[in-house]
């Protein structure tokens, strides 16, 4: 395995010629609802995974790099992007934590330089509190370990990876003596007893993630391997503001790699497309240049927000009141900003563009598991709202 030792741009990291060979594999990937592994294969070898391993956090700049990096990837190959993204989120929570004098995950960044790949087995069903709570039950052992038993939703990178972040609750015996519940993290490596990955993602787009449920049955987690203890509830614990900032700033880039594209492939259809009525190009129809003018600016604008965003997290200038609620907002703004760039795309194209085999199609559908992914629309508005106004009276 090659592994990059100096720090890379987005484009030496994913030349041209790589870039092709994703945006021609992701059509089949897409179709036969397999995983990207000739992608993962290539992003092996070229040390991608292992760059924020290499260019941490902070004055480095590893935060941006990579979010420019998953753009770029994304424009070519959205699911190939979106699955690689829950390994490089954890390796750069270790680095915001790092970075802030916390070294508690730095075993993180160098098992992840050695070549193990981290998933998160985080989300739940029915679990709308997403990191404040868990519907994973904890259990202590004699030996001072533990089990955890529940089951986790959409944990990409579910065929390939060998670290699984996993949390749960570990509910409090006396809580007249202080004894509260407590939610535990820890990783678990692939094949440990007890975990079992359900062959069941058939979803309408981001399929090449194969993010497959994840049952966890008495899973055994010794003390050591446990890394952290935080409170149930809303708080500022500083894993908890690592993984949010991670998550939804390397979120957002996938999405706006796909608003990239889409704006990219609707200019070709106005640029080579003719009114037979009118006898011009579309691209002189001022109708269809507003629409997509205001897909643009709308990319423009959540791009704007990411830089401002990465900044903060490398110059070590986040911890501001509003921090959540610019994250969420962030995320919010890409998602919406790639539904509406290959809304426009779809318009533009003509009905040929209507294929279920186009690779417009296939972006819109890409772009609509960003709705899904925390915080939602509504969360993402309660956050805002209380930033403003304060939490709601009870």
């Amino acid at each position: 395995m090659t592994r990059t030792s100096t720090a890379q741009t987005a484009e030496q990291l994913l030349p041209d010629d790589l870039l092709e060979r994703f945006r021609a594999r992701a059509a089949r990937y897409d179709a036969e609802n397999v995983f990207f592994a000739e992608d993962f294969a290539e992003l092996q070898d070229n040390g991608y995974l292992q760059q924020l391993a290499h260019t941490r956090v902070g004055s480095a700049r590893g935060t941006e790099r990579a979010a420019s990096a998953q753009r770029r990837l994304a424009a070519a190959a959205p699911a190939t992007a979106l699955g690689v993204n829950m390994h490089l989120i954890w390796t750069a929570v270790a680095g915001i934590l790092a970075d802030r004098g916390d070294d508690s995950l730095l075993f993180v960044l160098d098992e992840a330089a050695q070549g193990e790949i981290f998933a998160f087995g985080v989300s739940e069903p029915g679990n709308d509190a997403v990191l404040f709570d868990s519907l994973t039950r904890v259990e202590p052992l004699d030996d001072g370990g533990y089990t955890y038993s529940g089951t986790k939703v959409f944990t990409s990178l579910s065929p390939v990876w060998t670290r699984l972040g996993i949390f749960g609750k570990l509910v409090g015996e006396d809580k007249e003596d202080g004894d509260d519940d407590v939610l535990l993290h820890a990783f678990v490596p692939r094949g440990t007893p007890g975990v079992e990955i359900l062959q069941d993602w058939n979803p309408l787009g981001m399929r090449a993630t194969q993010s497959n449920t994840t049952r966890l049955t008495d899973v055994r987690v010794s003390s050591d391997a446990v890394f952290r203890r935080v409170p149930v509830g809303p708080n500022r614990e500083p894993l908890i503001h690592a993984i949010f900032s991670a998550f939804e700033t390397l979120i957002a880039s996938v999405y706006l790699g796909i608003a990239d594209r889409a704006l990219e492939l609707a200019g070709q259809a106005l640029t080579t497309r003719r009114s037979h009525v009118a006898g011009r190009a579309l691209s002189d129809d001022p109708v269809l240049r507003n629409l997509l003018a205001g897909a643009a600016m709308h990319r423009t604008g959540a791009a704007a927000e990411l830089r401002g965003v990465l900044h903060d997290i490398d110059s070590r200038t986040d911890a501001a009141a509003d921090w959540f609620a610019r994250l969420v907002t962030l995320k919010t703004h890409a998602v919406q900003a790639a539904v509406e760039a290959t809304s426009v795309a779809l318009h533009v194209g003509g009905g040929s563009g209507f294929s279920a085999s186009s690779e417009v199609v296939r972006l819109h559908r890409d772009a609509l598991a960003g709705q899904f992914h925390p915080s939602t629309l509504e969360s993402a508005r309660s956050t805002v709202a209380t930033s403003l106004l304060g939490p709601p009276s009870s």
